[in-house]
């Protein structure tokens, strides 16, 4: 059983991280806001605008400034800023042992997925997919995102009902919810934070691929065999897909589809979660029932 950290309270610190690409204070200042009148104390790091090219500063400030708020036993929560690209860059230079002794939520997602699939095998502890700073600016901040990652970071309950999908697997199960980005899980494929799938739900979101490299990742996927022992599959937005002059020929759903029909697992598509507006919280490491009827299917935490 995964280490649930401490729900939040009024009062308690939560740290604002950057791992990946370069952020402004005028990018995050909305999220400073609206987590002051959650009644958090917000915590950044003067070095958090720093900036080197893409990054949000060189992999050294990134590695301490985040290490610097695992460390802290003060902070409840760290939220990473944005995504990108580069925590990766990082993984290998920190140090979880603090949040075994003094767990915290950690929350972002896509490149954040590094975070996610490395907690999860090192420190079985449980995190929490979900919107950033980047995402709560006003222009395209989605309220119901918001509210999913307040209720979840103050343990209220959870429960998630979404359209039915002419590709689904109809189905039950009770299991470990796990995953996030299709191309970080995929760049993350033996490495020292892969993830183990066995008996587990797997979700999946991606953004901005050709269509041939998503069948390309799922067969590396399936081929290392963490395709078919899973427990189910929910799969989010596969948004703002790319194809080739010759046309592949499938959708990313189809192309995921064709890739675990076969297996004996409940299958759900079209989850409000990953690159697009709405992308409600996940909490990874927990357990969760997932059902996937005729009519919709629901995801309870």
């Amino acid at each position: 059983m995964n280490i649930t950290p401490a729900y939040l309270k009024q009062g308690d610190k939560i740290a604002i991280a950057a791992t990946a690409r370069k952020i402004s204070r005028e990018e995050i200042q909305t999220a400073i806001d609206i987590f002051t009148t959650w009644g958090l104390e917000v915590v950044i790091d003067e070095n958090l605008f720093e900036t080197e090219n893409q990054f949000a500063g060189s992999d050294e400030i990134r590695t301490k400034n985040l290490q610097r708020f695992l460390d802290d036993e003060t902070i409840k929560a760290i939220i990473c800023a944005r995504g990108g690209y580069g925590t990766v860059r990082i993984i290998d230079q920190l140090n979880f042992s603090s949040l075994q002794l003094n767990p915290k939520w950690i929350i972002g997602y896509s490149d954040i997925t590094v975070l996610h699939s490395h907690i999860h095998t090192h420190v079985n502890m449980q995190t929490l997919h979900a919107t950033m700073p980047i995402n709560m600016q006003l222009q395209n901040a989605d309220e119901e995102s918001i509210l999913s990652l307040k209720k979840t970071l103050f343990g209220e309950s959870i429960s998630y009902t979404f359209s039915h999908h002419i590709l689904n697997k109809i189905g039950e199960v009770k299991a470990e919810l796990i995953g996030g980005n299709l191309s970080v899980l995929y760049s993350l494929l033996g490495s020292n934070s892969d993830i183990d799938t066995k008996n587990k739900i797997l979700f999946l979101e991606d953004l901005d691929e050709h269509l041939y490299h998503i069948d390309r990742m799922m067969m590396n996927l399936k081929r290392n065999r963490k395709l078919n022992n899973l427990a189910g599959l929910i799969v989010g937005g596969m948004s703002d897909m790319k194809d080739n002059a010759v046309p592949f020929g499938k959708s990313a759903e189809e192309i995921i589809y064709h890739h675990t029909k076969d297996f004996n697992y409940p299958i759900c598509f079209g989850f409000a979660a990953g690159h697009e507006k709405k992308n409600l919280a996940l909490k990874f490491g927990a357990e969760v029932l997932l059902s996937v009827n005729e009519k919709h299917s629901q995801l309870t935490f």
